[in-house]
């Protein structure tokens, strides 16, 4: 049983700093427009001590504990998630390729008394977060394995530069990793009309400085982030200690159940819903990944 199974989640969450409950209010108002104002200009906000600092450690602990239910593989990927040997041209940036080593551990391994999973349910927490992305409503994923994930960055991993193929991602350091793990993106370094090959280029090949920016995280800070324009990865991961994060995935529509070759590229198994379900999907744009 989970220490924090009878905590209220108002005694979790500073909720002087972050009312949930009390949005309308000039504090919750205040939270939402620096959220939506940051969003918009950079593609990323960070709200600090999201999670109060006295609960840090059972967080932690929480999160290590299932930590080695991950599944995990060391696969070459390209910062597109597309085959590494598709036919491209020789100078496009998805020929060149990145060993990611990081772990998932998937929804049906954290327990649902667990504050990450309290959290990724809570309708106020939902709220919110669809508040600060401009969203009349979010859903939680109806996908029994990726909705809600722990990702694990062991020490000499990383998880390389990539884009996501939702538009946007919420998540939450759970362990700091004991030297590098640092969180790096590029903002809006595409567009839905333009994929930017030459920029994106250039941060692969290390001359990308001036669009590189390195975000500082502590346990307990929630991060929101639209991942699918702007390039990131998480540093590599040195000395002994790994790197946790939880990832609460939620859609603009309900129903999401992810593909069965991602599904399995992720988790090292598919579902019966994820058979049933392939071939629904419906992309929003025309982007490479």
């Amino acid at each position: 049983m989970s220490t924090l199974e009878a905590v209220p989640l108002d005694q979790v969450i500073d909720t002087a700093r972050y009312p949930l409950s009390e949005l309308e209010g000039a504090e919750g108002q205040a939270v939402v427009t620096r959220a939506r104002r940051e969003l918009r200009a950079v593609g990323c906000t960070v709200l600090p001590d999201f999670i109060r600092p006295s609960l840090r450690d059972v967080l932690r602990e929480e999160c290590s504990a299932i930590a080695p239910r991950a599944h995990f593989d060391v696969e070459t990927v390209n910062v597109y998630n597309i085959a590494v040997d598709s036919a491209l041209p020789a100078d496009h940036p998805g020929r060149r390729t990145f060993q990611r080593g990081n772990a998932f551990v998937a929804r049906d391994r954290v327990p649902a008394d667990s504050l990450i999973s309290r959290l990724y349910s809570h309708e106020e927490f939902q709220r919110f977060i669809a508040r600060c992305f401009g969203l009349p409503q979010l859903h939680e994923l109806a996908d029994p394995l990726s909705g809600l994930v722990l990702n694990v960055v062991a020490p000499g991993m990383e998880h390389p530069w990539h884009f996501d193929t939702n538009e946007f991602t919420v998540s939450m350091l759970t362990q700091q990793a004991q030297a590098g793990g640092d969180f790096e993106y590029c903002p809006n370094i595409r567009s839905a009309d333009d994929e930017r090959f030459d920029d994106v280029r250039d941060v692969l090949d290390g001359r990308g400085e001036r669009l590189v920016r390195c975000l500082p995280l502590q346990p307990g800070d929630l991060q929101l982030f639209k991942g699918r324009y702007s390039l990131h990865r998480v540093s590599p991961v040195r000395g002994e200690v790994a790197r946790h994060s939880a990832i609460f995935a939620y859609s603009e529509r309900p129903g999401v159940i992810g593909s069965v070759a991602r599904t399995r590229q992720l988790f090292g198994r598919v579902l019966p819903e994820h058979l049933a379900a392939e071939g629904r999907a419906v992309r929003g744009d025309r982007l490479l990944d």
